[in-house]
């Protein structure tokens, strides 16, 4: 059985992953939809990705104790 701490460093790992590519999906989504450069969709999913993309960066640089 998976330690606890182990299964919660996947749990954000795939969390961070599901956040970083709904970020990308509304920016992509409010593109479509005929949004600016500086429609609230794409700021709103750039912050989205920038936010699930941090969170991975650092829980892949952390080293397992």
């Amino acid at each position: 059985m998976a330690s606890p701490q182990r299964i919660g460093s996947s749990g954000t790992k795939v969390l961070s992953s599901v956040i970083l590519a709904l970020g990308i999906l509304i920016v992509i989504r409010t593109l479509v939809a005929g949004g600016g450069p500086a429609s609230l969709g794409v700021l709103l999913g750039l912050i989205f990705a920038a936010i699930g993309a941090g969170r991975l960066y650092l829980a892949m640089r952390r080293r397992p104790a």
